[in-house]
């Protein structure tokens, strides 16, 4: 398996306060094996699937992607956690949490267990009365939990390396770090009872956690001074994986770089960027241009002064719109189609809709990625019912100086290999490579927090 990593002409950043910032920074490409990629590494992503239904019918699925973590010491505790770049915290249910729909039916978190724990407040001071620690409230676009703070060692994707640190000693491996955790003591039953994840690992760019130190990519990256983890990840979702099914492997994230076979014609070559748009916002946002319809220019986003954007988020199965523009784009892809309940919509033409971001990247979907499989039937009186394909959207509520902004998510990362270069605040987008393509070759709403 062949990574590519990023290297400044001085030699590679040993964390995100000594990165480069502007783009002119002299960088090579270096193309090296696992073994030694700068500490490079992949974790396999399982997905699960829940219908939605509407009058007893399914009509569109939601998906959730997850992995494996390793958590505490001399045992590490397992959990698969969804890798959310729309959030910035790690979440994990406590084993203090009984509700039986949240928590009960997912691994718990047991930091009394793990010799590597230590409870901890916001500022990372160890709480003198238990009862007087601190807490905190993380508002999810469909949840909401609540949780106290503890500080423990956490591996992602495999649990080497973690024994050593049961006195708090050993050194650490690249893949793993010491990082805050929020342990939820609460939890609301959607989404976390619907799905099979245990939490959510958190990759928006560090200002959107509390604190650095609760932000596990970018302590990752400062931990790992001696393997050097370059500040990039890639994320890899099957297309081929059919909807209704729960694939055993239908993805991978790949941190320290990009995994080269997943772009058609090799990453390194392939991937266009696109700048991130105020990265102290912690969201990897990104500038919408334009949006074509059909090659129309659409109304709420005809040109750049229009300020649409789009934030990268791998936790959102749909196409996120901002509500102000949901009706309109909801109208232009319907189609009428011959009553039937057989019909796939994703089989039948429509527009495209084509996303042009900076310097001519170009983002395109068709009725094939973005349609609810399920046609829906219109009733009107005195007339024949009439099944109309409907397009999978998700309105968008943001303030009004985020702008307007779509969601990035499933549809979008299925059909373009992404990278994300925390370094350089910078999304990458390039055409998804065909699984006859890749060899066999083994790989190895964003939350709003407060502290209570």
């Amino acid at each position: 398996m062949l990574f590519a990593c990023r290297a400044s002409a001085a030699g590679p950043p040993r964390g995100l306060a000594s990165l480069p910032q502007a783009a002119s920074a002299a960088l090579v490409l270096i193309f090296l094996s696992h073994s030694v990629c700068t500490g490079a590494f992949s974790v396999p992503l399982h997905r699960q699937q829940v219908p939605v239904k509407a009058n007893g019918k399914t009509v569109a699925y939601k998906s959730a992607y997850f992995g494996k973590i390793f958590v505490g010491a001399p045992v590490p505790q397992e959990f698969s956690v969804v890798f959310d770049t729309g959030s910035g915290h790690v979440l994990l249910p406590s084993s203090k949490c009984t509700d039986e729909l949240s928590c009960l039916r997912h691994r718990r978190y047991h930091a009394e267990t793990s010799a590597s724990a230590q409870d901890v407040n916001s500022d990372g001071s160890q709480p003198v009365v238990s009862s007087e620690r601190d807490r905190a409230s993380v508002a999810y676009g469909t949840g909401e939990i609540l949780g106290e703070l503890v500080s423990d060692v956490i591996c992602v994707g495999s649990s080497g390396g973690m024994q050593e640190q049961s006195d708090g000693s050993g050194a650490l491996p690249a893949h793993c770090a010491r990082t805050r955790i929020i342990s939820a003591l609460e939890m609301t039953p959607e989404p976390f009872g619907a799905f099979q994840f245990d939490g959510v690992l958190g990759l928006g760019l560090d200002s959107l956690a509390l604190d650095p130190e609760f932000h596990l990519l970018g302590r990752l990256i400062s931990s790992s001074s001696s393997n050097r983890l370059q500040p990039i990840f890639g994320v890899h979702l099957d297309a081929t994986a059919g909807n209704g099914s729960s694939a055993a492997v239908a993805g991978e994230i790949t941190f320290g770089g990009h995994d080269e076979r997943r772009c058609s014609g090799g990453c390194s070559t392939a991937i266009r960027w696109a700048p991130v748009v105020e990265p102290e916002r912690g969201y990897w946002r990104i500038a919408i241009r334009r949006l074509l319809v059909g090659g129309r220019p659409f109304s709420a986003c005809a040109d750049a002064s229009d300020g649409c954007f789009a934030i990268v988020d791998t936790g959102t199965s749909m196409l996120g719109v901002p509500r102000e523009a949901y009706a309109g784009l909801l109208g232009l892809t319907a189609r009428s189609v011959a009553g039937s309940d057989e019909v796939d919509c994703r089989s039948v033409e429509g527009p495209s809709l084509v996303f042009e971001l900076a310097d001519g990247l170009t983002l395109e979907l068709g009725p094939e990625d973005y349609s609810r499989p399920a046609a829906s039937h219109l009733q009107r009186k005195g007339v024949a019912p009439k099944a109309v394909c409907r397009a999978s959207l998700l309105p968008v509520d943001l303030p009004a100086e985020m702008g307007k902004v779509f969601l990035f998510g499933e549809n979008i990362l299925r059909k373009y290999y992404t990278a994300f270069d925390a370094g350089l605040q910078r999304v990458g987008f390039a055409p998804a490579a065909s699984p006859g393509d890749i060899d066999s070759a083994p790989p190895a709403r964003p939350p709003a927090v407060t502290v209570v």
